[in-house]
This record gives C-alpha cells, structure tokens and sequence, in this order.
C-alpha cells in the first residue's frame, strides 16, 4: 500500500504537538503550522495542559495538500527545542 492510497489530499489531518507549558510554546507552534499551511486558522486550536501543569497539548487541523508538505511539518516541529511530542 501506497502513501497515496492511504491518503486522498486534499484532506482534514489533525497535529497533535505536546510540549513544555511556556509563554511561547503555543504560538512558536502555531507560527510553524501556518508556515507549511498558510490557510491554518489559529482560532481552531484545541489546547490541553496535562494533569500537573507542565505540558500542553495542541491539536492543530490543517487542510493537508500534500505529503511532502506534512513530511516537511512534522521535521520542522520536531527539530523544535519546546516540542515533545508530535503525533
């Protein structure tokens, strides 16, 4: 199975982005989604801090056009020092 037959682009793909809980962790996230999907509406975002407080999680759904263009997204949010975790 193909890449193309699991994916149909365009489609909805939703980021799950967990990192530390700081001033700028939502934003410095959300300025790199909107670099790889200039049409992502920030107001969409779903936050989540964990149970003690430290982390925060985001849910940022993009109208994803490409594989290359989610492969691009997910290393620049990984090589990201405040991201943990991208799903």
């Amino acid at each position: 199975m193909t890449d193309q037959e699991i994916f149909e682009f365009p489609c909805d793909f939703p980021l799950k982005i967990m990192g530390l809980r700081t001033d700028d962790f939502a934003q410095e996230m959300i300025t790199i989604v909107r670099r790889h999907a200039p049409d992502f509406d920030a107001k969409t975002v779903e936050m989540r801090p964990s149970s003690k407080g430290n982390y925060l999680g985001l849910t940022c759904t993009i109208r994803a056009t490409s594989r290359e263009q989610l492969d691009a997204l997910y290393r620049e949010l990984t090589a990201h020092p405040l991201a943990k975790y991208v799903l």
